[in-house]
């Protein structure tokens, strides 16, 4: 990873991008950033909170342009499961970093999510996590430039081979 370039990690609710995000950054001497707790603090609530008082449309302007105004360099990011609906932000990450799509199986993913309702998922009402999951992937396939198939492996393990894939490409 060069000075100037970024990880932008992408993927479903429960892929684990924060947590591998952290130790990615670690692991390579970069700065880390959770975009989702960036929408936090320029809504000055809670993402179920946007979501709930606010409607997915507010949520989805707020994290574009959380997403539009994020000039990093030398740094790991962890964007949230929807900033794949916005093609202006997605052109402005894969124009700063290299897009790493952390590809969870469903049913992993719907084991590590217990509480759906807190979690301030964008998921339009009615919708099943299922349907969220098909909506989505192509969506982070069309934007990856790297996919990490997470068939049960650790944080460590995940963090290691995109590191290892970044140093590649």
């Amino acid at each position: 990873m060069d000075a100037d370039e970024n990880i932008i990690l992408i993927g479903m609710p429960g892929a684990g991008k924060s947590t591998v995000g952290v130790v990615l950054a670690k692991r390579l001497g970069a700065d880390f950033i959770d975009t989702d707790l960036l929408i936090q603090t320029r809504a000055g609530k809670s993402l179920q909170a946007i979501i709930n008082e606010d409607g997915l449309d507010t949520f989805r302007r707020i994290e574009e342009e959380v997403l539009l105004d994020l000039n990093v360099a030398h740094t790991v990011v962890s964007t949230g499961g929807s900033a794949v609906y916005s093609p202006a932000a997605m052109t402005h990450l894969k124009r700063n970093g290299t897009i790493v799509f952390i590809n969870t199986p469903l049913q992993t993913l719907q084991r590590r999510i217990a509480d759906m309702e807190s979690r301030g998922m964008v998921i339009k009402p009615g919708d099943s996590f299922a349907e969220l999951f098909i909506e989505r992937n192509p969506l982070y396939r069309k934007y990856a430039d790297i996919i990490i198939v997470d068939q049960d492996k650790s944080i460590e393990e995940i963090a290691a081979e995109i590191s290892e894939q970044v140093a590649r490409d």
